[in-house]
């Protein structure tokens, strides 16, 4: 079998039970899950002309498998989650490692006692790295912001060079705005380690499909019971049904191929696009993908360089480095992050979280919040910056919630 792809003008009314709104991560596995285990028959409405969201991947014209829209390495330690994903695919262990170029010098990513002589030496770092020990414990893991609330001098010293070289102008890039006033939420995604391991991640499982994610895709929407519906939006597929004229009244149903549909809407995209943002737009942060090809082997000292002084694109990928793919030749993107401002040329890829934008989103989920059968589930539709592995979390949690049902 594959992907039953359809013309949604084909598609009849009384052929699907459920909706799914999106094929990246959280979609797909939904709509597996509603067709394998509860015999529904799913229409998924796809707005590119692909499947995989953002996690779709191509062979380019100088054959190397590249990812679409920016490197992507899953990791989990949710024996679950572990487990699902290797049902749809053979995967490649593959543990990622991230250097900082600072001024023509590598830095290992996250910030750990190696990096710690690189910037300070042999001798000066030894003292600094007994005093983090005797502050947190050997092993642990601190923030940016727990080290720069240190009065302690020699743990400033640490969290002054961090904040400055690693942290400040990398963020500034990515998220536009100053580092001062990058959420804590986000800061602390990055720790600084008390060892010297220098691996991205530490979880206990990770890897890439071994024949890449849109196979893995392709896999995963391999069901009878799944319709796929490309170069299909949402907006023009449904149509709401307020329960007034107020513009902040809830919905009271959602019209598919003109009659009130009854069954799930799992949605899986920019909540605010679906209202026409009507409230203005939810603020994500875009990227622009430069690539470019080498006649030879390797460019980069390992899979991801974030120049973090200078540049003015954030982190550069060799997509050779995470596929494990032997060739003569290597492709490499570097990431140049926008504001999010036009759905049909851009690509939200990272919520903006902070206390204003989460109020913001609420407005357009109080939309929906009466509505018994629609369920947003993912980084795009709850406005949060989820890690795949949490992503299919989430959607194996709904999805045990809708077929028990």
């Amino acid at each position: 079998m594959s992907v039953r792809y359809r013309d949604y003008l084909d598609v009849g009314p009384k052929e699907f039970d459920a909706v799914v709104v999106g094929s990246g991560l959280a979609g797909s596995i939904v709509a597996r899950e509603l067709a394998e285990r509860a015999g529904a028959r799913v229409l998924v409405i796809e707005k590119r002309p692909r499947i995989g969201g953002n996690l779709a991947d191509e062979v380019n014209d100088a054959g190397i498998l590249v990812h679409c829209y920016g490197p992507h390495v899953f990791h989990t330690s949710n024996e679950r989650v572990r487990d699902y994903v290797k049902r749809f695919s053979r995967w490649r262990p593959y543990e990622h490692r991230v250097l900082a170029n600072w001024y023509g010098t590598y830095l290992p990513v996250p910030f750990n006692r190696t990096s710690l002589e690189i910037a300070f030496g042999h001798d000066h770092s030894r003292e600094l790295f007994s005093r983090m020990v005797d502050a947190f414990g050997a092993g642990a893991e601190v923030t940016v912001s727990e080290l720069l609330a240190q009065h302690d001098p020699d743990l400033k010293e640490v969290a002054d060079f961090v904040y400055r070289n690693v942290f400040s102008y990398y963020s500034e890039k990515q998220w536009g705005i100053p580092a001062s006033q990058v959420d804590d939420r986000i800061i602390g995604r990055v720790p600084v380690r008390l060892s010297n391991d220098d691996r991205y991640f530490t979880d206990s499982f990770q890897g890439i499909p071994a024949h890449g994610y849109t196979a893995f895709f392709e896999s995963l929407l391999d069901h009878e019971n799944i319709s796929v519906c490309l170069g299909m939006e949402a907006e023009n597929a449904f149509e709401l049904v307020f329960a007034s004229r107020d513009a902040h009244a809830p919905l009271s149903a959602i019209k598919v191929k003109d009659r009130v549909f009854e069954g799930p809407i799992v949605y899986t995209g920019p909540l605010d696009e679906l209202f026409l943002s009507r409230f203005g737009r939810l603020p994500y942060r875009s990227l622009d993908f430069a690539f470019e090809t080498f006649e030879r082997e390797r460019v980069l000292p390992c899979g991801t360089v974030n120049f973090t002084v200078t540049e003015d694109y954030t982190r550069m990928t060799e997509f050779t480095w995470l596929t494990g793919q032997a060739a003569q030749r290597t492709t490499v993107v570097r990431e140049y992050p926008r504001a999010y401002e036009d759905a049909y040329t851009q690509v939200p890829c990272y919520p903006i979280i902070n206390d204003a934008n989460l109020a913001h989103y609420e407005e357009y989920r109080s939309f929906t919040a009466t509505l018994p059968n629609f369920y947003p589930v993912g980084r795009l539709a709850e406005y949060r910056y989820y890690d795949m592995d949490k992503v299919v979390e989430r959607a194996l949690a709904l999805a045990d919630r809708l077929c028990d049902r």
